[in-house]
């Protein structure tokens, strides 16, 4: 299983301007591949990256994306927006088995669930969600599928306020299991693609038996 240091980040407040975080980002390099093919079948593979950082309060993520094929349709929070263009970020901060699936469409909809597997995974007050920020160049109003070659990047910001019943009192030293994954249910060449692998004979993402490591470095 694959591990990653999250380094600390220092900014100008303790709720940074958006565009601050996603140049931050920026600076920490070429970031980390989304670009394990696990079924076959699935030809198409967009070329995707993300780097990751984080301050006392909150998590920051960066996706940047090319690929062939575009689109995000759904516009309400907890839409489905796994059939759009989609990246995910799937976490455990505790060693209860829970975790919280955050999925995101280019122009930031967000659906947020929480449980420890596919069959028990309830969608989360959308509540919590308005707690995230999100920032992408592709605006925030939906759009039909689009395509050739096509390049989207999308920032987003996760406070522990927004991990709907954990006391997050601090990230520092923290240690959590995770993955990151891109989709793309309902494209004309859909695309399944994780970070680290996950060893099922089809596509699914619900599982937290193949998360990496999350160490967020001590300051």
């Amino acid at each position: 299983m694959k591990t990653l240091i999250v380094p600390y980040l220092i900014f100008s407040s303790l709720v940074p301007d958006m565009g601050e975080v996603s140049t931050a980002l920026d600076k920490l390099g070429d970031g980390y591949a989304i670009d394990c093919m696990n079924w076959p079948g699935y030809v198409n593979q967009p070329r995707v990256r993300f780097n990751i950082g984080y301050s006392e309060k909150e998590i920051y993520i960066k996706y940047y994306v090319h690929e062939q094929y575009v689109m995000a349709k759904k516009h309400k929070s907890n839409e489905s927006v796994c059939e759009d263009s989609c990246v995910e970020f799937f976490v455990s901060p505790d060693s209860d088995g829970i975790y919280y699936n955050f999925e995101f469409n280019p122009i930031g909809t967000c659906l947020l669930g929480k449980g420890t597997g596919r069959v028990d995974s309830k969608k989360v007050d959308p509540e919590f969600i308005a707690k995230v920020r999100r920032l992408g160049t592709l605006g925030t109003e939906p759009f039909n599928e689009r395509t050739g070659d096509q390049s989207w990047e999308l920032t987003v910001a996760i406070p522990v306020e927004a991990f709907a019943g954990k006391d997050i009192k601090s990230l520092t030293g923290k240690v959590f299991k995770a993955n990151f994954y891109k989709c793309g249910d309902k494209l004309t060449q859909p695309h399944y693609l994780t970070w680290n692998p996950v060893g099922t004979p089809t596509p699914d993402y619900h599982q937290p038996r193949y998360f990496g490591t999350l160490k967020f470095e001590k300051r």
